[in-house]
């Protein structure tokens, strides 16, 4: 009776479980921001130093929003206003913003791109903000002498952690200091690169050393190309050269992510094959080939055929003309990371959506050699029902470890952008372990007692290792804020699905750039890391990776829900059988009492 009913009560948890991987969006706008759903968010970053995510908002009229998360609904409110009177003179129109820590005070600074009215992307003013005490201090701005050709990339270019402004200027690569708040600028890089207008350059780790690589997107139509620099002891090498695919007449925005899960970076491309994107495909090439693979080339819709939308060949700043963009996510939590894109009817321009891009297994002959492929999620009606959808990316909402999307649409008779935010309620038993890694330029010991735990940094990477349900040999990587320009829209920490297995980690590995002349790599290593958890890691002193600390904190999934409740049922059972046992056998007793009162002695006779 015990076996069957234990066997009863798995199976009923089995079923359950089974049933609750279930995919499902829930639009939850009116919780998040109430009626301040306008703008365009351009930046994600935890601004006050509360471990919450916080949102950078461009406004009508170029104005800077920061929304700072709350415990109340509405979830994200309008606390820091930075108008257009505060930016230099001439500077009219904000194109991308990019909060970090710019002069290593462990506070978060605000840098802005901008442009004058009317000008090409061209022409662009880079200036700063600096963070005081969690608030924006908007008398005290630096102005780059500078005038870039495109949004420049912040990255860690001398390994100090303290994040640099690389672009070009007068058809050279330069990169811009900003040590004790003066700005220092000097040529960049060896040999000369004609950088592609719009870029997608990268900071990100393309030989799984731990320390972050250069890539550059260079050429122009028809000859579109890709460079590679190798961080080999703190400086950067040309390596590697790639041109794009053969027959291509756009190509849009160069992303890096894990995508078939053997621990190095891929390189996705976004392309169409003619110039109004009535074809359109996605390649990935791996690392140091020159085979490019394509991943996605099937946009047909019932008896409509999709394609990306093509910005204009010469966008003005002041005109939003978001570029062909992978916004990157493991939505679902399997290990593979998926895509949110914006896909326009070629035959019907006014039908313009988000589309969510799920990597699966591949089906085809194509990408065998990879062994995954996108597939469009067509029938999602929760992204369907936001016509004219310009941009979509994933945000982690609800600090959960469940991504979530944030949707910018055009909404008829506005000129501003409309915020949607939908909940992901992907109910299955999967698990993820989500990273943030810090400057580490203090821990306890911060200038004015500022908390260390809210500083974008771009340049860390991190990779596990684990084993799955199956006994096979498990692992992943991801690059830190690898991208800032063109609103590419990069979180300020790492989400790794892990599938269904609740396996420890057996290694997670943390890597951060290196300065000139170190040979040493500068990473550490942890094990037995408890699957659901955010590590916030602090790698200070920087020099010392064995001094290295890690703050962990853990996620309760519904898996520990239903194992608590299975465990307390069955302790009910038990309790429920050993007290009718005792029951039972205190009759008995009583019984057996009664019988021995009533019995006839002989020997007392």
């Amino acid at each position: 009776m015990w076996l069957s009913t234990y066997s009863s009560l798995l199976w009923l948890f089995v079923i359950v479980d089974v049933n609750r991987g279930v995919f499902g969006l829930q639009d939850v706008t009116g919780d998040l921001f109430g009626q301040e759903n306008a703008g365009t968010v351009a930046a994600f970053g935890d601004f006050n130093s509360d471990k919450q995510t916080d949102l950078f908002v461009i406004r009508e009229d170029s104005e800077l929003v920061i929304f700072l998360a709350d415990v109340k609904t509405p979830y994200f409110k309008p606390k820091i206003h930075v108008k257009k009177d505060a930016f230099p003179s001439g500077v009219s129109v904000i194109s991308s913003v990019v909060p970090a820590d710019y002069d290593g005070d462990s506070q978060m600074d605000v840098l802005l791109t901008g442009h004058t009215t009317g000008s090409d992307l061209q022409q662009t003013t880079v200036f700063i903000f600096w963070g005081n005490n969690q608030t924006l201090n908007q008398s005290a701005r630096v102005d780059l002498n500078r005038t870039f050709k495109d949004q420049p990339l912040v990255m860690d270019f001398n390994g100090d952690m303290v994040p640099d402004i690389f672009g070009v200027v007068d058809q050279s690569t330069e990169v811009c200091y900003l040590r004790d708040r003066k700005p220092k600028c000097e040529k960049a890089l060896g040999a000369d690169v004609q950088i592609r207008v719009p870029h997608s350059n990268a900071f990100i780790d393309l030989n799984k050393d731990f320390t972050a690589d250069l890539f550059l997107s260079t050429g122009s139509t028809p000859a579109f190309g890709f460079e590679t620099w190798i961080n080999t002891d703190g400086n950067f090498t040309r390596n590697f050269i790639i041109k794009a695919p053969e027959n291509v007449q756009k190509v849009g925005q160069s992303a890096f992510v894990d995508f078939d899960g053997d621990g190095s970076q891929d390189h996705l491309l976004p392309v169409c094959m003619d110039a109004g994107c009535s074809k359109s495909a996605i390649y990935l090439a791996k690392p140091g080939l020159s085979e490019w693979v394509p991943v996605l080339t099937d946009f047909q819709r019932k008896d409509s055929v999709w394609g990306f939308v093509p910005p204009p060949d010469t966008p003005l700043a002041d005109e939003f003309h978001p570029l062909i963009t992978l916004h990157l996510g493991d939505y679902n939590l399997d290990g593979f990371p998926d895509a949110l894109v914006i896909l326009r009817n070629t035959s019907n321009s006014a039908q313009q959506q988000a589309f969510l891009l799920e990597n699966v297994e591949c089906s085809n002959v194509s990408c065998k050699d990879v062994g995954r492929m996108f597939r469009v999620h067509w029938d999602q009606s929760d992204l369907n029902a936001i016509p004219k959808a310009v941009v979509a990316t994933f945000f982690d909402i609800y600090e959960d470890g469940i991504l979530d999307m944030i949707v910018l649409s055009r909404t008829e008779g506005k000129k501003e952008l409309t915020i949607h935010a939908l909940k992901n309620n992907f109910e299955a038993d999967a698990y993820f372990v989500k990273v943030i890694v810090l400057s580490g330029l203090c821990s306890n010991d911060c200038p004015d007692k500022v908390k260390p735990f809210g500083v974008n940094q771009p340049g860390p990477y991190v990779m596990y290792t684990s084993v799955d349900s199956n006994g096979y040999l498990k692992n992943a990587s991801a690059g830190q804020l690898s991208q800032s320009a063109h609103l590419s829209l990069q979180l300020p920490y790492t989400v790794l699905g892990l599938g269904r297995s609740a396996n420890f980690l057996d290694h997670l590995f943390v890597g951060i750039p290196r300065p000139p002349g170190v040979k040493d790599i500068r990473k550490q290593e942890w094990t037995a890391i408890i699957p659901n958890s955010q590590l916030i890691v602090i790698p200070y002193p920087n020099s010392d990776p064995r001094s290295w600390s890690a703050k962990l904190y853990l996620t309760p999934s519904n898996i520990v829900l239903l194992t608590a409740v299975a465990l307390i049922g069955v302790c009910v059972f038990i309790l429920i059988i050993i007290g009718v046992l005792h029951w039972q056998e205190k009759k008995a007793d009583d019984r057996e009492k009664r019988q021995e009162a009533h019995r006839f002695h002989f020997d007392a006779m």
